[in-house]
């Protein structure tokens, strides 16, 4: 964390410290604008959070027009909704993304500083920590969690061998313990052992296979595995059990809320064999393919329910892709020009974005964001506020008429008035980045203030997290990155410091 500073409390007013704040003016209402008002007496409506695994802002049509892999689901269900254009994931990894969606709060207010969790790992969420599940559940909403966990799960392990899972008996804490109904999960990415599903807490079939370490073009790790799980058919496998969650408690009485979290396009990158040739850009452009059309299998579940009119049906990522290129003499982690099969391709995952996943570059976690609702979000509409993946949480609360306590959701913020094409009553604080490394960066406007002189991640050098000198950005003028104007700009490097050693001390940023 960056240190506070002699005299913090007293430059920036003991009350604004309290709460986490350095700028009055996104702590107090605008004067003389009217709240925005939502009726959750109203039907509340059915809520499916699709969150892909490494998928870039440029991976789709409907946010890069230059992109040559076909996703007619996407743009379709971009056109029926509003595109949200500047959303950041809290974290350019994994673990720490998943974690904000759930909960509403950064990661690095937990142990977990840096990396990402592995598949045998403790879970990370506190037992008694509110989630996006339980504030929905208390409300008279079924709950279901389909897809990549990464968020640790509580294994049993055997009495004459501590070091060994006990895959016959069920969890001591996993998903369902945080309020879903129903799960159906793989413990961590698809590329990390135990590759096995795990359904409300059991293993749906032991690992007594072994699956074998590969490196490219399917990087994947040696370990336990089921033996009937197949990585090219996980997303399948995943999207029978998300729709048939859906067909389900779309017949019931409750409304739903499903978070759908894809195992794709992480590596390893396996496009089911339909897809495979498809793009012509080679396994990642058919891969992301097989996204959309995953993407436009949910959509249609939810239409042939008879639901989709008034569910919230949102699809993004969890961070930035680990692709690179830019140009086609350029070589990245799935396309090499010397493996039979794998063609050079010019297309721009990070769309034109410093960076991939894991730096603290937009390239790390600028993400897709779409967001639809027929009922209620205006078709073919494009907001342009700064969001982040933790604000589901209170979104979900204003939908349903919620407010949050003091110690749940301490980083979210409704995004609902921007849905509905409204005001919010006060301007949402400044995002917080943080990249593999534990480098933060603070978004507040148009500028982006960097604490590292590195990436934080895969670009080099990547630098420490913390060290000097600190880069300032322009993001409405230099939205790739290439002019540091903290010289030019000491009060402003100053004051967005100071912004983030109210966060860490306050411990919130709501």
């Amino acid at each position: 964390m960056v240190t506070t500073r002699r005299g913090f409390l007293k430059t920036i007013g003991l009350s604004l410290a309290a709460a986490g704040c350095a700028r009055q003016e996104w702590t107090q209402a605008a004067t003389g604008r009217a709240k925005h008002s939502f009726d959750p007496t109203h039907d509340k409506p059915n809520i499916v959070f699709i969150m892909a695994d490494d998928l870039g802002y440029g991976d789709l049509q409907c946010f890069n027009p230059k992109s040559r892999i076909l996703t007619p689901h996407a743009n379709k269900l971009a056109a029926s909704g509003m595109t949200f254009t500047d959303a950041h994931s809290p974290s350019a990894v994994c673990t720490p993304t998943r974690y904000g969606v759930v909960t509403g709060r950064y990661a690095w207010r937990t142990r977990l500083k840096r990396g990402v969790l592995w598949g045998y790992s403790e879970p990370l969420i506190a037992r008694n920590r509110m989630t996006v599940a339980s504030l929905l559940k208390a409300h008279g909403y079924a709950t279901g969690v389909v897809g990549k966990w990464h968020l640790g799960l509580d294994w049993k392990h055997k009495a004459e061998n501590p070091k060994q899972v006990d895959y016959s008996k069920p969890l001591d804490w996993g998903p369902n313990g945080y309020g879903f109904d129903y799960s159906y999960v793989i413990p961590a990415s698809l590329d990390m052992p135990p590759y096995v599903y795990v359904e409300n807490g059991r293993a749906a079939e032991p690992p007594t296979a072994r699956q074998e370490g590969r490196k490219f073009p399917a990087y994947i790790r040696a370990g336990e595995r089921a033996p009937g799980f197949n990585p090219i058919e996980t997303l399948d496998v995943l999207l029978g059990k998300a729709t048939a969650f859906i067909t389900r408690e779309a017949k019931g009485a409750k409304p739903f809320f499903l978070y759908f979290a894809l195992t794709t396009p992480h590596k390893p990158v396996m496009p089911a064999k339909r897809f495979q040739g498809k793009s012509g850009l080679g396994p990642y452009g058919d891969f992301i393919m097989q996204v959309d059309w995953t993407v436009g299998q949910v959509a249609r579940t939810l239409k042939e329910a008879g639901v989709r009119d008034n569910t919230l049906l949102v699809v993004t990522s969890d961070n930035g892709s680990f692709m690179f290129r830019l140009k086609e003499t350029d070589t990245d982690h799935v396309t090499d020009p010397g493996v039979q099969g794998y063609k050079a391709s010019s297309h721009t995952s990070a769309y034109v974005f410093r960076g991939t996943k894991a730096d603290i570059y937009e390239g790390g976690h600028h993400a897709p964001y779409i967001a639809s609702w027929p009922a209620r979000i205006k078709a073919g509409t494009t907001c342009d506020k700064t969001i982040c993946l933790t604000d589901l949480m209170a979104t979900c609360a204003q939908i349903v008429g919620a407010e949050l306590p003091r110690d749940a959701g301490e980083d979210s913020f409704s995004t609902l008035p921007l849905m509905l094409g409204k005001e919010p009553p006060a301007p949402r604080a400044p995002v917080v980045h943080h990249s593999s490394n534990g480098t933060f960066a603070v978004r507040d406007g148009k500028w982006k203030l960097i604490l590292s002189t590195g990436s934080g991640g895969r670009e080099k050098p990547t630098g420490k997290p913390g060290s000097k000198p600190y880069r300032l950005f322009d993001m409405a003028a230099d939205i790739s990155e290439t002019t540091d104007l903290a010289a030019k700009h000491p009060e402003i490097v100053q004051r967005l410091t100071r912004v983030l050693e109210g966060f860490q001390k306050s411990g919130r940023s709501r």
